[in-house]
């Protein structure tokens, strides 16, 4: 399994979870709300902050529709178009919240939706590009931003495991550069049942990557089990207020949620471990307690060869293991035994 280097930060299995905070468009337009979401992003504990980079123009066209889910917040009397129009960040706005990211020091990342949002992040020296779930079939775009040569990380939401791979082979066509795939379902809100957290080591298994998840869902839980089920990144939507007008802010945490997220990360991530099966210094008093020995069944007199009969298994675990219960069949004592003494080699001839 490859392990893939963002910002100076090593990322893939047994590793920490590199989480990135989804500020997107929850910054409204406003360059005010997007430096604040850097802040709790920040003070929650991310690695890094992602927003979009998008030209309203070049992404969509005047009469698309919105989606769904951005109906049922903002209604329908704008166009899709209307709504992107007022969510752009300028150009002299992007290289003022990524200055801002290495003033507080977390990663700035952001999503590009075309050629010429690729080159601007490009310009910036964003330290890895992020790929849309809706881009996931857009093979010219993905072979342009893999010619940059940084890391991509890719969302899978809407494709199958065959589109999946398509994109896969494009990416590793045009410069192969370090690759992470995210498992993403496409719903805001996403229902707990429908996520398939399995679909992840599915993929890293097929495409030998880091995998992780970009969550969708309500609340904590999925999320902090993504990271369990081995999701080396994890990605989930940010928010100053959920009651904030705008198409993600239902469907974000805000910023004390995302502190508690990051708490469950963490901790998940201590839970667990390296991997290597071996007891703890801390558990030793409780071996002592817990295990067993070999012990005199009855009172055993000096010059007396053991018999099965003679020895019994009971606490503590100080003396001979259970398991060297049948070898001492036939051992002399050396000294009188008292009923109930765990036997020591010092006992025996």
């Amino acid at each position: 399994m490859t392990v893939i280097d963002i910002a100076g930060r090593k990322i893939g299995p047994g590793l920490p979870c590199f989480v990135i905070a989804e500020a997107g468009v929850n910054h409204n337009g406003s360059m005010d709300l997007a430096l604040q979401l850097v802040d709790a992003a920040v003070e929650a504990g991310a690695d890094a902050v992602k927003f979009q980079t998008f030209s309203a123009e070049d992404l969509v066209t005047e009469t698309a529709a919105k989606a769904d889910y951005q109906e049922r917040v903002l209604g329908s009397a704008e166009s899709q178009f209307e709504m992107l129009k007022r969510l752009e960040l300028s150009r002299d706005e992007h290289f003022a919240v990524a200055t801002y990211c290495r003033e507080k020091d977390i990663v700035f990342l952001s999503t590009p939706f075309d050629e010429g949002s690729v080159d601007l992040l490009e310009e910036m020296g964003v330290a890895a590009f992020k790929i849309s779930s809706g881009d996931l079939t857009n093979l010219p775009l993905l072979q342009y931003i893999a010619s940059k040569g940084r890391p991509m990380i890719v969302s899978t939401g809407m494709a199958n495991l065959d589109e999946v791979a398509d994109a896969v082979a494009a990416i590793r066509a045009a410069g192969s550069p370090p690759l992470a795939v995210l498992q993403c379902v496409s719903r805001y809100p996403a229902a707990p049942e429908t996520v398939n957290l399995r679909a992840m080591q599915t993929m890293a298994a097929r495409f030998e990557v880091p995998i992780g998840f970009s969550d969708h869902t309500l609340g904590l839980e999925i999320a902090v089990a993504s990271v369990a089920a081995g999701a080396c990144i994890l990605e989930k939507h940010l928010t100053l207020d959920c009651a904030m007008p705008g198409p993600d802010h239902q469907a974000s945490l805000d910023p004390q949620a995302f502190r508690a997220l990051m708490q469950g990360v963490r901790l998940v991530d201590a839970a667990l471990g390296d991997g290597v099966k071996e007891p703890l210094p801390e558990e030793a008093n409780t071996a002592v307690v817990a295990r067993k020995s070999v012990v005199a069944a009855r009172a055993i007199a000096a010059g007396e060869p053991l018999t099965e009969a003679a020895l019994a298994i009971k606490r503590p675990g100080h003396g001979f293991p259970p398991a060297k219960r049948t070898a001492l069949v036939g051992r002399v004592a050396s000294v009188a035994i008292p009923a109930g003494t765990v036997l020591t080699e010092e006992m025996l001839s």
